[in-house]
């Protein structure tokens, strides 16, 4: 059983040496533990202290693609080495390395595809009430649209087992977050969370500049994602609305017809044709995505069959 520890790093000289020792060199129920660090495009020293604290292996991205694009290298990296778990964890010390077996125990044990360290079970409060609010609220978001059982949604320490690590295909470029939380529920995979404490932050958050740009580009990407997953879904729902809308207001417009011929309500008729083009047109454009994302999926399916031919 093969474990790999991936820690994304972008300029973490002061900080990358430490979290790799910090990591765990033994597990029970683990019998080989990789540690792989994905250089982001670091300008920094991070290469060489990764290396000079004992990393597996250190992966230099050829320019920063930000968090999205590391934690992808990450992946097939993983899925290279033939990792039967994959653990993902920061550079900056946020997660507790000594929680990493408690991360892993659900999928040793077989009873979930994919773990969340979840931060804000832990009391006292990790973060400040505001922040919170927002955590919360974005979670709840999350659960409902993608169905997975998620407790913190932007909690970037999870660990993956084999089967959820070959279906994590991230399109995003911002985080990988929220997108896989997406996915797992479109992939019916299993989503458990364990409470966890959280290091006190060395540093601001470098993924968002503050929180209205992480509010506006976590909904950019809820709703980016939803629609690739969920196109029919999605666009039907809409139609539907356009479509109610029309017909409220032929009902409205057939009052007053009755009442004194419809005089003066002329531009009712015109709003009932507006509505009712939008509303068939969703329905179409739903239909078209639906297939594009058929097509997608099949190729999903050949990628995740010639992944398998690769194993054996």
């Amino acid at each position: 059983m093969k474990l790999v520890i991936q820690i994304p790093c972008w300029n973490e000289e002061l900080s990358i040496a430490e979290a790799i020792g910090s990591l765990p060199t033994r597990i029970d129920g683990i019998d080989c533990i990789e540690v792989i660090v994905i250089d982001d495009g670091s300008t920094d020293n991070s290469v060489a202290e990764a290396r000079r604290a004992g990393a597996t292996e250190v992966i230099t991205l050829p320019r920063h693609m930000g968090l999205a694009g590391a934690f992808s290298k990450g992946i097939e990296a993983a899925i290279e080495r033939g990792a039967d778990i994959l653990v993902n964890t920061d550079a900056d010390l946020q997660y507790p390395s000594d929680h990493i077996s408690d991360l892993i125990r659900p999928i040793l044990n077989n009873e979930t595809d994919i773990t969340i360290g979840d931060r804000l079970s832990a009391r006292p409060s990790p973060f400040p009430p505001v922040k919170m609010l927002l955590e919360r609220m974005g979670t709840g978001v999350i659960r409902v649209v993608s169905g997975a059982d998620a407790k913190d949604a932007a909690s970037g320490f999870r660990a993956l087992n084999r089967e959820a690590i070959q279906a994590m295909v991230i399109h995003d470029e911002f985080s990988y977050t929220l997108e896989s939380l997406l996915l797992a529920g479109a992939k019916k995979l299993r989503v458990t969370n364990i409470a966890i404490p959280i290091n006190t932050p060395t540093r601001k958050s470098r993924l968002f500049k503050n929180i209205p740009h992480y509010i506006i580009r976590s909904i950019v990407t809820i709703t980016r994602i939803y629609l690739m997953y969920h196109p029919l879904r999605f666009f039907v729902s809409m139609g539907i609305i356009f479509l109610l809308g029309a017909f409220l207001i032929g009902i409205r417009f057939l009052y007053f017809f009755m009442m004194n011929g419809g005089k003066g309500h002329i531009q009712s008729l015109i709003l009932l044709a507006v509505c009712a083009g939008a509303g068939f047109q969703c329905i179409i454009l739903g239909l078209l995505a639906d297939i594009v994302a058929a097509n997608r999926r099949l190729l999903e399916r050949i990628r995740l069959r010639e992944l398998k031919k690769k194993e054996n």
